[in-house]
């Protein structure tokens, strides 16, 4: 699997995403500061309320602007079955129950679900419960996530 085409596949994402918050951001704003929100006593909320939705829509655009930073610096790792898993590892699990799902070890952009090569990648982080596990691990190994449901996962392939 050609990981540079999935690095650019993020990177086209998380900027579509990147335009869509900023674009709500400034349309929250809008509506914040528009003549017709402006209170005419003590009750009125609406402005602030919208000004209090426009700066999270500005937040969130600055994370996906860090994460977009991340992926354009990624220097991208090639693995064989005996490499330790690290940052940019594609990660093939299968569990218990034969069920697979992969995953691709980002600097950011934790939970993001893509379709590549008519497959569904999902991005974890090294910080998430998964990404811990999967850290300095090998193809073969396998891992166990406690929490909510226990799953217990083989690494099936990695590169």
């Amino acid at each position: 699997m050609d990981k540079k085409n999935l690095r650019n596949l993020i990177i086209s994402r998380l900027e579509a995403d990147y335009a869509l918050q900023l674009q709500a951001a400034k349309t929250a704003h809008a509506a914040a500061t528009h003549d017709e929100n402006i209170p005419d006593n003590k009750y009125a909320t609406l402005g602030l309320e919208a000004s209090y939705i426009a700066q999270g829509y500005a937040n969130r655009a600055q994370e996906i602007l860090q994460a977009l930073k991340a992926f354009r610096q990624l220097t991208l790792q090639t693995f064989s079955a005996t490499s330790p898993i690290r940052l940019t590892a594609l990660v093939q699990l299968e569990d218990d129950e034969g069920l697979g799902r992969l995953v691709f070890l980002g600097p950011a952009a934790g939970g993001l679900r893509l379709e590549f090569d008519k497959k569904e990648i999902m991005v974890i982080t090294p910080a998430s419960p998964l990404g811990l596990e999967l850290i300095g691990k090998q193809c073969g190994d396998v891992i166990e996530i406690t929490g909510g449901a226990n799953r217990e996962y083989e690494i099936v392939s990695v590169c």
